[in-house]
This record gives C-alpha cells, sequence and structure tokens, in this order.
C-alpha cells in the first residue's frame, strides 16, 4: 500500500489533534490537581499492534512506557474489539 504525501500528513494530523483532544477531555474531567492544574499527563493514539500513530504535546517523559503498557494490555486482555 503506498500513500501519498498529502494524504500522511492529513491523517498525521488527524490523529495527533485527536490525542490532544484525549488530553483536554482528561484534563476537564480530572480531580486530580496534577492533571487539571500541571497538566501532568500524557495521551497518545495506537494501532492493533501497539505502535504509537500520534501523540499529543503534554509531558513526553510519559510517552517512553506507553508502548510497552499498552501492548501489555493487549496482551492480557482479550476483550478488545476493533473499532
Amino acid at each position: 500500500m503506498t500513500v501519498d504525501a498529502i494524504s500522511l500528513a492529513v491523517f498525521g494530523s488527524l490523529f495527533a489533534s485527536v490525542a490532544e483532544e484525549m488530553g483536554v477531555t482528561l484534563q476537564r474531567a480530572s480531580f486530580s490537581p496534577n492533571i487539571k492544574e500541571r497538566l501532568d499527563l500524557s495521551c497518545a493514539v495506537f494501532d492493533a499492534d501497539a505502535r504509537m500513530v500520534a501523540q499529543a504535546a503534554h509531558i513526553p517523559v510519559h510517552l517512553g512506557s506507553m508502548p510497552a503498557s499498552v501492548a501489555s494490555a493487549l496482551r492480557s486482555c482479550d476483550v478488545f474489539q476493533r473499532g
């Protein structure tokens, strides 16, 4: 499958926007001052093989452990469905 540069940029921006919106939603819904006030959070979008597709510009230090955490969750939970 080949993807042209324009489509890649459009979808890359789309997935990054989703990750940013995840962070905004988490901040608004949180009761923790670490998340609500300090913005000590990270959000990312992963594919079915636990590969990071996009990340938000929050606290990038968390993103180092996310792929391993997502892969572990996928291995241990068989209730995930496509979609």
